[in-house]
C-alpha cells in the first residue's frame, strides 16, 4: 500500500444532471459546470461565454458618485491629485489603472507607494505629511487604507480629502473619510470579491464615462496576481484581460512578456507565476516605484532596460527565499507538536516572507508565520500564510490586541507585533487551531472533479475543459483521477526529484510527470494498480504533443509485492523511510548494523504476536516451512513484502530422485551386497549420469531408514531390513520441503509469487467483532 498525502474528496453524486442546451460539450462539461454552482443554460452560457454586458453598473457601489465629483472638480481648478498604492502586483497595476486615467481627464497628479521596510504596509502618517507639503489635497488610495483609520483622521486633520478604494478586508471600524470605494462596504452592489486592480478599472469607468476596455490588460494581471476568487466579475476581466494581455502594445508588458519567455495566447498561468512575481519581487526587495515605471513605459527601450532590472531583482529575489527556506525550516522541524508554525529571525528580508510561509505550508501542512525580528525597537514584522480548514484572519482577530498593526483575509495575512507577544501569538494560536482541527483537517485537500479512464482522456476532451478558463480561486483547474496499471515508470531529473509515468489501455496512451514525487519510485511496485490524481494538459515538444496528466499526489489501496530475487547483498535503505513499522526475517539475527536503525530483525523462531504496526516485511532467508511464512505473514498482515531471496546452492536446481532411481540403486546393491562409495561412485555416475550429490543423497536416505550400513566409506545392505516407504525418511522429507519451498518462493513467476502470499493475506487473522 501506499497513502496518499493529501486528502482526496470526491465530487457528491448527481442524481439528476442537467441537460445544459450549450452546444456541443461531452457530458464531462456538465458536470464541471454544475460542480461550479452552475444549473441553468443562462448561467451556463454566461459562465462559457463571459461578456463585458455582465458587468454590474459602477453606480451601485457605495460613494462612487461621490468620489467621482470630487475628482472631477479638482481636475476643473487644477488641484493636485496623489494616487497612493501598494507595493505588490495587485497594487502595482492598480496605482497604473488610476494614474492613466486621471492623465487621461488632464489631471495634474503623481503617485506614491510606501517602502516596504522603512514605512510598511498602507498609508502612513509620514507619507500623508508629505504629501500636504508638497500641495498635496486629494489622495486617492488603491488596493489599500480600508483598515487606515488613524491616517485618516490625520488627513482630515490636515485638510486633505482622502478617497479610499479598495478590496481587502474590513475590520471592527472604518476610516472616517471623505469616500470609500469598497464593494463589501456596498449594500447594493452584488459582487463583493473584486481585486484592487478591480476596483481602481470601475473607479475608472465613473471617472471617464465609458467603460476603459484599454485598462483590461492591467486589471487582469492584478485580478489573477492576487488570487481573488475568479468568478463573476473577476472571470470577466481575467478572460477579456487575458485577450488584451496577449495582443497588447504596452511596451512595458511587451518587455516584462519577453523576459518572462512567453510567446503567443498568454493564460492565467503566464500571469500567475511569471509576470506577477517578477513585479512582486521589486516591492520586496526594494522601492516599487520600477515596477509602476516599467507598466506605465511609453518608449521601447526604456522598457526593455526596466524589464531587465526587474528580471536581476526577481533573481536575487529566489536566491534570498532559497536561503532563508532553508534557515526556516530548521527552525521549524520537528513541527509534531506545532498547530501553527511561528519562526522569527532577525535579519530576514521582510520583503519575502510571505513566500517563505507559503513554501513552510506546502512542506508541513501546517500554517505558518514567519517573522524578521527588528531588536533596535523591540518588533517584528512578518506575514502568515494558512491552510484551507483553518481562518487565520478570524483566529487572529480574537487576539488582536497583541499586535500593532494587523490584516489580510483568512489564508493570509500580514502583521506587526512587539518582540514579546511571539510567544503569546504561538500559544494562542496553538489552542485555537488544535480546539478546532482534528489531525485529518490539517491534510492538504485535493478536489477531484471525476474518476476517468485512459481511453476517456484524448486532445478534444482537454480542449473542451480549456472553455472553463481561465482558471484560478474559486473556479480551479479540474483534476481527474486515474487508476491504472503503469506500463512504465522511472526518475528523471537533476537528482531525480521527479517521477515519469506512462499509463496504456489498447492502443490508448497517457503520460504522467510528478514533480517533486521521484522518491515515491521505490515504493511503487510491478503490476499494482496505481491511482493518481492531477490535472490533465498538452505536452508540445519538438513538434509532438501528447496528452499529459500533471499528477499531484497518488495512492495504492492494495497490499504490494517488491521482487528482489536473485540479488546479492541487497540494500533495503532506499526503501526505509523515517518511520517505524518495519520488520526483517532472517534464519538467524544478523549484525544490527547492517540494517537501518528503525527496523526490527526477528528470525521465523520468534514470537511475533507482540509486534504492532508492521506495514513493510523484508524477507531475506527461507523459512523452515512454507506453512511458517504463511502463519508469519497471517499475523504481522504487513501492507508491504519485499523478497530479498538470494541462491547460492540450489536444491530445487538439482534433479530429484525419483523412486525408479532409489529401485535401481538398492538393486545394485542387493546384487552386490557392498559398494565402496569412494571408489565406485564414479562407475555408477557414468552408468546412469548422476551426480555425486544425488548418489550421496540416495544412500543417506537408505541409511537413515536402516536399510544400509555406511562404514569407513563403504555402503553394506542390512540382513532382512524392515519395510519402510522413502517418506518416513527425515532427510528425503526436508529435501522435498526445500523443494518446494525454493519452487514456491524463488523459482516462481510474479504473478505466481503474489498470488501464493495474497491467499495468505486474505486468511488474515482479523480481531473478533465486538459484542454490544
Amino acid at each position: 500500500m501506499l497513502q496518499s498525502k493529501m486528502k482526496w474528496n470526491f465530487p457528491e453524486t448527481i442524481t439528476r444532471p442537467v441537460d445544459f442546451d450549450i452546444g456541443n460539450f461531452s457530458p464531462l462539461i456538465s458536470e464541471l459546470l454544475m460542480q461550479r454552482g452552475i444549473k441553468s443554460n443562462e448561467d451556463a452560457k454566461k459562465f462559457l461565454s463571459p461578456d463585458l454586458a455582465q458587468l454590474y453598473n459602477v453606480e451601485w457601489l457605495s460613494d462612487i458618485q461621490k468620489a467621482t465629483n470630487r475628482i472631477h472638480r479638482a481636475i476643473e481648478v487644477e488641484e493636485k491629485i496623489l494616487v497612493y498604492g501598494d507595493y505588490d502586483a495587485d497594487g502595482v497595476s492598480s496605482t497604473t489603472i488610476m494614474m492613466e486615467t486621471l492623465q487621461n481627464l488632464g489631471a495634474d497628479c503623481d503617485y506614491y507607494i510606501p517602502n516596504r521596510f522603512t514605512e510598511g504596509y498602507g498609508p502612513n502618517e509620514a507619507a500623508f505629511r508629505a504629501a500636504y507639503e508638497n500641495g498635496f489635497r486629494l489622495i486617492v488610495t488603491v488596493d489599500t487604507g480600508i483598515a487606515s483609520v488613524h491616517e485618516a483622521e490625520v488627513a482630515k486633520r490636515l485638510g486633505i480629502d482622502l478617497i479610499i478604494t479598495d478590496h481587502h478586508e474590513v475590520q471592527a471600524e472604518l476610516p472616517d473619510a471623505y469616500a470609500i470605494v469598497h464593494p463589501k462596504c456596498s449594500p447594493d452592489y452584488p459582487f463583493k470579491e473584486l481585486a484592487g486592480a478591480g476596483v481602481a478599472l470601475k473607479f475608472s469607468e465613473s471617472l471617464l464615462g465609458y467603460f476603459p476596455k484599454q485598462l483590461l490588460d492591467l486589471a487582469a494581471i492584478g485580478t489573477i496576481a492576487d488570487l481573488v476568487p475568479l468568478l463573476g466579475e473577476n472571470r470577466i476581466i481575467a478572460h477579456y484581460g487575458l485577450q488584451k494581455l496577449t495582443t497588447t502594445s504596452r511596451p512595458g508588458i511587451i518587455a516584462i512578456k519577453n523576459e518572462s519567455g512567453i510567446q503567443g495566447h498568454v493564460t492565467e498561468d503566464d500571469v500567475g507565476f511569471s509576470i506577477g512575481p517578477r513585479l512582486n519581487a521589486v516591492g520586496r526587495l526594494q522601492d516599487a516605484d520600477l515596477a509602476v515605471q516599467l507598466l506605465m513605459a511609453d518608449d521601447t527601450d526604456d522598457a526593455a532596460r526596466i524589464a531587465g532590472m526587474v528580471e536581476e531583482i526577481n533573481l536575487e529575489r529566489k536566491s534570498i527565499v532559497s536561503e532563508i527556506v532553508k534557515e526556516a525550516e530548521n527552525m521549524a522541524s520537528p513541527v509534531n507538536d506545532q498547530g501553527v508554525i511561528v519562526v522569527a529571525k532577525e535579519g530576514w528580508n521582510q520583503g519575502v516572507l510571505g513566500i517563505v510561509a507559503s513554501n513552510l505550508v506546502r512542506k508541513y501542512d501546517r500554517p505558518a508565520i514567519v517573522l524578521s525580528i527588528f531588536p533596535e525597537n523591540g518588533e517584528v514584522k512578518g506575514s502568515a500564510r494558512s491552510i484551507p480548514a483553518f481562518d487565520l484572519f478570524s483566529a487572529c482577530m480574537e487576539i488582536r490586541d497583541i499586535f500593532t498593526h494587523f490584516g489580510g483575509h483568512a489564508q493570509a495575512a500580514g502583521m506587526t507585533l512587539p518582540l514579546s507577544n511571539v510567544q503569546t501569538l504561538k500559544q494562542e494560536l496553538n489552542a485555537m487551531i488544535f480546539q478546532q482541527l482534528s489531525k485529518a483537517d490539517f491534510a492538504q485537500v485535493v478536489e477531484i472533479s471525476k474518476t476517468i479512464t485512459v481511453p476517456e482522456i484524448n486532445e478534444e476532451l482537454i480542449t473542451e475543459i480549456s472553455q472553463l478558463a481561465p482558471f484560478g480561486m474559486a473556479n480551479p483547474k479540474p483534476v481527474f483521477h486515474v487508476k491504472a496499471i503503469p506500463s512504465s515508470v522511472r526518475q528523471i531529473g537533476n537528482g531525480k526529484k521527479h517521477l515519469k509515468l506512462q499509463f496504456q489501455k489498447d492502443n490508448y496512451k497517457l503520460d504522467g510527470i510528478g514533480f517533486g514525487l521521484g522518491n515515491l519510485y521505490q515504493q511503487l511496485s510491478r503490476q499494482t494498480p496505481l491511482s493518481v490524481v492531477g490535472e490533465l494538459n498538452i505536452n508540445e515538444w519538438n513538434g509532438f504533443r501528447k496528452v499529459q496528466m500533471v499528477i499531484q499526489d497518488m495512492k495504492i489501496d492494495e497490499w504490494q509485492l517488491f521482487d528482489h530475487r536473485g540479488m546479492k547483498g541487497f540494500d533495503i535503505t532506499p526503501y526505509v523511510q523515517q518511520d517505524t513499522g518495519y520488520a526483517a526475517v532472517f534464519q538467524q539475527l544478523p549484525d544490527a548494523n547492517q540494517l537501518p536503525g528503525n527496523v526490527v530483525c526477528v528470525t521465523y523462531d520468534t514470537d511475533v504476536s507482540s509486534l504492532e504496526g508492521i506495514h513493510t516485511l523484508f524477507l531475506y532467508d527461507f523459512p523452515p516451512s512454507l506453512t511458517v511464512m504463511e502463519n508469519l505473514v497471517k499475523n504481522l498482515k504487513p501492507d508491504n513484502i519485499h523478497v530479498c531471496f538470494y541462491l547460492q546452492d540450489s536444491t530445487f536446481m538439482k534433479a530429484f530422485p525419483a523412486r525408479e532411481d532409489f529401485k535401481w540403486l538398492y538393486g545394485l546393491l542387493a546384487k552386490r551386497q557392498t559398494i565402496h562409495l569412494q571408489k565406485e561412485l564414479p562407475m555408477v555416475m557414468d552408468a546412469k549420469g548422476w551426480t555425486k550429490d544425488r548418489i550421496l543423497f540416495m544412500s543417506s536416505v537408505f541409511f537413515e531408514l536402516d536399510f544400509v550400513k555406511i562404514e569407513e566409506g563403504t555402503m553394506k545392505l542390512n540382513a532382512n531390513p524392515l519395510k519402510k516407504d522413502l517418506s518416513e525418511s527425515a532427510k528425503y522429507q526436508e529435501r522435498l520441503n526445500r523443494v518446494e519451498i525454493e519452487k514456491t518462493l524463488y523459482y516462481s513467476t510474479y504473478n505466481e509469487l503474489k498470488t501464493w502470499f495474497s491467499n495468505c493475506l486474505e486468511c488474515r487473522l482479523e480481531p473478533e467483532e465486538e459484542i454490544d
